[in-house]
């Protein structure tokens, strides 16, 4: 069975989703952009999720981590908490 390994910032709008993947896209760091923004608590973590297992997360989130490139950011990806970003680190 596949594992994967993720981070996420989590906002409550598609525009704040998009205006933080551009911010990430021209250069800032995913970790301090997670830090900042994220309204989930793993924003002090820098967005990190750590490892799991298929089924583990809502569906939306579970069929973007487990068929997206590692290391792409995804999103914004709407699920019942809000407007996600995305990056896979490692899948297994």
């Amino acid at each position: 069975m596949a594992t994967a390994c993720a981070r996420h910032i989590l906002v409550d709008s598609q525009e704040k989703c998009n205006e933080l993947k551009a911010e990430i896209e021209n250069g800032a760091s995913f970790e301090e952009v997670a830090q900042q923004n994220s309204q989930c608590p793993s924003g002090a973590q820098g967005g990190d999720l750590g490892e799991f297992d298929p089924g583990m997360m809502v569906p939306e989130f579970d069929k973007v981590v487990f068929s997206c490139e590692v290391g792409e950011v995804q999103g914004p990806v709407q699920t019942q908490f809000g407007y996600h970003l995305l990056e896979v680190t490692s899948r297994s």
